[in-house]
């Protein structure tokens, strides 16, 4: 479902020229999970943002379900998004001034779904939210506004979820609680995780899981070429 090829990334100083990633490779079937692991500054951020294709590498390449996403145009790019991937952040990104539910049927109403609502809502159900349907974001606490956040991300069925520390802005036993919601809807969906973490008990959850130091792979459970 996702593979990852020779995968680098530098960048243009003022001090010169930084690698930030350096040849990443992996593979990853389709409804397994991944974790990709390291410190702060490690590059797990931008190797997510190269997967997703919202930054494009300077050597390598990835493929989505054998489709090579950096040899589509840029607006083919951002089709391939809309139509097979979910996202989770670690700072929630919920509209404001829009309803839990309302939030929720936004990409299904990117993709002209015309039963959004019905999606949407039978999606906050699952994760236990249909009491707050029309409650906005400011008016959630947080573990709330990140269930939302993955029904959010999974309503579509994506083929593809990426998470970036989806439990970083959350306490222990409210991020636990998120997590075990997001591998339930991983089974019962078969959707390919990837998510980015520096928690260790999260990654051991994943089928897979590769470890970053300094832009290079140090530790890798996946296969790769």
């Amino acid at each position: 479902m996702l593979k990852a090829k020779n995968l680098s990334k530098r960048v243009k100083t003022l001090e010169g020229e930084i690698t930030i990633l350096h040849d990443v490779s992996f593979e990853l079937d389709k409804g397994k999970s991944l974790a990709i692991v390291g410190e702060s500054g490690s590059g797990k951020t931008t190797l997510l943002g190269l997967l997703a294709g919202l930054d494009t590498p300077s050597d390598g390449e990835v493929y989505l379900a054998s489709e090579s996403i950096f040899k589509l145009t840029e607006e083919k790019r951002a089709l391939s998004r809309k139509n097979n991937l979910g996202f989770v952040f670690q700072s929630f990104q919920l509209i404001d001034g829009l309803s839990a539910l309302e939030n929720v049927m936004m990409p299904l109403e990117l993709k002209g779904d015309k039963n959004a609502k019905d999606k949407a809502l039978a999606m906050l159900e699952k994760v236990g939210l249909s009491h707050r349907v029309s409650h906005f974001s400011n008016q959630l606490s947080g573990g709330e506004q990140q269930r939302v956040a993955v029904a959010r991300a999974f309503v579509t069925e994506p083929k593809l979820l990426l998470a970036d520390e989806p439990t970083g802005n959350l306490d222990t036993k409210t991020g636990q609680k998120v997590i075990e919601l997001m591998f339930e809807l991983n089974t019962s969906l078969h959707t390919t995780m990837v998510l980015v973490t520096h928690d260790s008990h999260l990654a051991e959850r994943c089928d897979n899981a590769i470890t970053i130091s300094a832009g290079k792979v140090i530790e890798n459970t996946t296969t790769a070429e």
